[in-house]
């Protein structure tokens, strides 16, 4: 039962940070998702319904590099990734959405190396 509990209360977060964090065409938001064995990023349009961008420890060029997927480290390489996408693509500032998780750990170091490679939020 404390699984449910825990997942509950990570969605009562979501629903609270969901209703002030919204993303356009000019500023999408970046959305994380973090498994006990990997994390997921994606760059949405909220205006279209679209994801612009993904990247996560799964990704082909990440897969193989990656001794562990679920540390820090590896949530780092996933944020610089996303920003080196989002730059080709050219998306320049996005709105974070931790998406009901503390920011901290995993999350933090990914939005750290984010920012470091060239995104603003």
């Amino acid at each position: 039962m404390a699984v449910a509990e825990k997942v509950a209360a990570r969605e009562r977060r979501q629903a609270r940070v969901r209703r002030r964090v919204r993303g356009s065409d000019a500023q999408p938001r970046l959305s994380v998702f973090r498994s006990g064995k990997h994390i997921y990023v994606q760059v949405i349009s909220d205006q279209t319904g679209r994801t612009l961008a993904a990247a996560s420890t799964r990704s082909p060029g990440l897969r193989d590099e990656l001794a562990r997927t679920g540390n820090r480290e590896a949530a780092s390489r996933v944020g610089a990734m996303i920003a080196r996408v989002c730059q080709e693509r050219g998306i320049r500032k996005v709105v974070f959405d931790r998406n009901g998780f503390l920011f901290h750990g995993r999350l933090r170091a990914l939005a750290e190396a984010a920012r470091e490679a060239g995104l603003e939020f």
